[in-house]
């Protein structure tokens, strides 16, 4: 496995008629915003203001004008080197400046000149009426696209300066590496559709046509308060969910009717079934649901899940009647380690005791269901499930491998950041080598293992390659944490796929028939990278990597939530906690799916293009894993992602509450406090 940064696939984005059109597709995107008397729209002159003018229509808000100039390098006009706005703001690049020699007297007569032309454009459209007053309200900031930004930073630099209680930017297309930047200096950003490459602004309009002064003045003196939505002609945000509505299909407690969930599945041989949180009730309980029906009705014979190998291999046996545990409580004691809600809950006890049951009762003809784990993070455990195996059937392999993973005894047994740490470094040596030639030495006396050591040794020596592979993953994982987010999450996201892949044709060889897996994971995992903003980056996810082997076979399914409440910690290896789940942020695709007004249905994203063109829009989505940060909830937890691309379909239930762990501490059963408001002073 190669833990090279993959080159993301391109991915076009969402095409306008014209600025029309892209503001009121960004009004649909800010309906929480209508009716505020506190929201004034800014639209950056000159091309912003048409798609501000359908924002400000579609809320019944007041609109005003903004005017940004382009600092153009001279000789090269179309190439920014800053921006001048409203009010003085200046913002320059400075290393533009540097790159390419620009004098303190080239910067001087742009400026001038820029300036002159800002303050005819203010006069031309507004005459004498003063700028709109925006201390304390909040401001929507519209242009009719983003490439460097440099516009918006300045405006954002002028209008910082008046104080408004909220800026929220909104433009139709941009890059994401824009949006993000902007993210850190802005209340939100909203942005319709952010195509990969990003290769110009008016590339994502069928008609660009430059924007006229008398069309400017014209829409500034059009009243966009009190005005109805047939006056306008502005599809409001509730279409949206309209849309949504009429395709929806109930799902009680997240689970789609029997019909529905076998139309969508169809001949898929992987379901692919994710959760927005590691820690919600509903999300397990109908994803067990759903995965009894898939093995019932369906013939699927396997669960992998987004857990360590060795660890589920535990509840393998049991649910085979092998192994020593005597109850299902008791196969899931190897989640020890932190985050042990996450299997160690009620939702598991009762899905491992129905699997049980189930294999003890299936026909000759019929395999029984497997159980098995896709992460990496076992590096100890499977060392140990290695040198056992070789224990009994080559004491002389087993010797080697104790001399090759010795390398490791001074690593603590849980913690291999500890060991990722100072081999990244130069602290201490790099144990590649010594995984490598255990795996490699494992997997060439394969045959002679089997060979030798009666019916189930195929199963047997399966397992032990596996752990083997976790072991060399997971030293890899440890040492590419300290290289950057994307190599690590993508060691990560492979092993799981690599593993799945096995997993199949070592089931294929087994049975007559071909092996059905259902896999659980988080959203994050499931979903299809190539439609999230983390996919520009080079982030692949299990779900991207299934489409891409097995996309004819493949079915991938998400979870969300609006609000209720979750079982997360506050830190890495913090105490499990429930906490309250605040309501999700305006903009984003889980308010879009609370409008639909169900408590819970399954949409399926490619069932009619109207759908699909919904939720191709990029909207922000919320991802909570085993920490929930409620404070920090739009930086920590949401990203972009445009669904219709990112899952086959969707289940959303509403409200949700919090997974119940086995073991449930004082701080649990006690709960958050939620939050009231107003909050008195």
């Amino acid at each position: 496995m190669s833990d090279v940064t993959k080159i993301p696939a391109q991915r076009p984005g969402r095409v306008f008629q014209d600025r029309r059109e892209a503001g009121r597709a960004l009004a649909e995107l800010l309906a929480a915003y209508r009716d505020n008397d506190r929201v004034v729209v800014l639209g950056l002159a000159r091309g912003g203001v048409p798609v501000a003018w359908e924002i400000a229509a579609a809320l019944d808000a007041p609109l005003d004008t903004f005017v940004v100039r382009k600092l153009g390098v001279p000789g090269h006009e179309e190439f920014a080197m800053g921006a001048l706005a409203s009010g003085g703001s200046l913002v320059v690049n400075d290393d533009t400046l540097r790159d390419l020699d620009i004098t303190p007297d080239q910067l001087r007569e742009v400026v001038e000149r820029e300036a002159h032309e800002l303050d005819r454009r203010e006069k031309t459209y507004r005459g004498d009426t003063p700028p709109s007053d925006v201390a304390g309200k909040i401001v929507i900031v519209a242009d009719d696209g983003l490439a460097t930004g440099a516009g918006m930073f300045a405006a954002l630099d002028a209008l910082r300066r008046q104080e408004p209680a909220q800026i929220i930017v909104a433009v139709p297309a941009a890059p994401e590496s824009t949006c993000r930047q902007l993210g850190a200096m802005v209340d939100d950003v909203i942005c319709a559709t952010m195509p990969f490459p990003f290769t110009a602004v008016g590339a994502s309009f069928w008609d660009f046509g430059q924007v006229t002064d008398d069309e400017v003045r014209a829409l500034l003196h059009t009243p966009t308060v009190g005005r109805t939505t047939r006056d306008v002609g502005v599809r409001e945000f509730r279409t949206a969910a309209d849309t949504l509505r009429r395709a929806c299909r109930d799902a009680p407690g997240g689970v789609p009717y029997r019909e529905d969930l076998l139309d969508l599945v169809g001949d898929a041989r992987i379901v692919l079934i994710g959760e927005s949180s590691h820690g919600t009730q509903e999300f397990y309980a109908a994803r067990a649901e759903i995965t009894r029906t898939l093995i019932e009705e369906k013939g699927f014979t396997a669960v992998a899940v987004e857990a360590d190998w060795p660890d589920a291999f535990r509840i393998n046996r049991y649910v085979h009647g092998q192994g020593v545990d005597t109850s299902a409580e008791e196969s899931l004691r190897g989640f020890a380690r932190f985050p042990a809600w996450m299997w160690r809950n009620t939702i598991m006890l009762d899905f491992v005791s129905w699997l049980r049951q189930h294999n003890e009762h299936v026909s000759g003809d019929q395999p029984e269901v497997e159980f098995y784990g896709l992460d990496l993070y076992s590096l100890h455990r499977s060392m140990h499930e290695v040198v056992s195996y070789l224990d009994r059937v080559d004491p002389d392999a087993a010797r080697r491998a104790r001399q090759r993973y010795a390398c490791f005894d001074q690593i603590s047994r849980d913690d291999g950041h500890t060991y990722g740490y100072v081999a990244a470094f130069g602290a201490g040596e790099s144990r590649e080598r010594q995984v490598v030639e255990q795996l490699l030495d494992l997997q060439r006396h394969a045959i002679t293992y089997v060979r030798s050591n009666g019916a189930d040794a195929e199963d047997a020596q399966f397992y032990a390659e596996r752990n083997a592979h976790s072991v060399r993953d997971a030293e890899q994982y440890y040492r590419a944490m300290f290289r950057g987010q994307v190599a690590s999450w993508n060691l990560r996201d492979h092993h799981m796929t690599d593993t799945l892949d096995a997993l199949i044709t070592h089931l294929d060889r087994r049975g007559e028939a071909p092996s059905r897996v259902v896999v659980w994971a988080h959203n994050s995992h499931v979903g299809d990278a190539t439609a999230t903003e983390a996919g520009a980056h080079g982030q692949v996810t299990v779900g991207h990597l299934v489409r891409e082997r097995h996309r004819d076979d493949s079915c991938l399914i998400g979870f969300t939530t609006h609000h209720g409440t979750v079982t997360a910690a506050s830190e890495w290896g913090g105490i499990a906690e429930r906490k309250v789940v605040r309501p999700a942020l305006p903009g984003s695709i889980e308010a879009l799916l609370h409008e639909v007004g169900k408590e819970s249905f399954l949409i399926r994203t490619t069932e009619q293009d109207v759908v699909a063109d919904t939720l191709r829009t990029a909207r922000i989505e919320r991802a909570i894993g085993v920490i929930y940060l409620p404070t920090t909830e739009r930086q920590s937890h949401y990203f972009h992602a445009r669904v219709a691309e990112q899952f086959d379909a969707v289940i959303h239930v509403d409200t949700t509450s919090a997974l119940e762990p086995l073991e449930c501490t004082s701080v649990w059963i006690e709960g958050e406090r939620p939050e009231t408001y107003p909050t008195a002073l």
